[in-house]
């Protein structure tokens, strides 16, 4: 079984949400990246797949989503989700995400190329999560895991985690 075929079984998206997702972004020429821990260490797989998508077509894009797909708004990000499948696609809204996408370079994420943050933009936005205390402790927990990953597997990056962040990791 190929590590796109595993993706698709793993969040039971029996609809093809995911390949579905991304078809619409280019059909409309939609500039994004991934934020994805899995693109640069050993995968893990969950439900989640945040996304950031340019700021001059964030509003297209959330007109787009809704024709075709479940949308919900938040308060720093817009879902989207689809019957038939556990995947949930989360669109960045903050505008500190935004720098990411010009910097994103095709990489395989579990078997399927995609636009990807930078590794230095993937653990940024890693720690962004981890340090907003509105996120659930188990979400926060998951964005630690992939910090010191990220740290693991480049250690280069350790200097731009925070003291406090390292002193969690031991």
């Amino acid at each position: 079984m190929d590590a796109a075929t595993l993706w698709a079984r793993a969040v039971s998206d029996r609809s093809g949400f995911r390949d579905a997702f991304f078809a619409l972004l280019e059909e409309h020429s939609v500039r994004y990246c991934v934020v994805e821990s899995n693109a640069y260490v050993e995968p893990l797989i969950g439900l989640d797949l945040e996304v950031v998508i340019a700021s001059e077509d964030l509003q297209r894009i959330e007109t787009l989503l809704a024709g075709r797909f479940h949308v919900e708004r938040f308060e720093h990000s817009i879902n989207a989700s689809a019957d038939e499948s556990a995947l949930r696609v989360q669109i960045q809204t903050d505008p500190r995400y935004a720098a990411f996408v010009a910097r994103a370079q095709p990489r395989n994420v579990l078997g399927v190329t995609l636009q990807v943050a930078a590794v230095e933009d993937v653990l940024q936005g890693k720690l962004w999560a981890f340090l907003d205390d509105t996120r659930r402790r188990s979400k926060r927990q998951k964005d630690l895991a992939d910090i010191g990953r990220l740290i693991e597997a480049y250690p280069q990056l350790r200097d731009r985690v925070p003291r406090e962040v390292l002193d969690r990791l031991v």
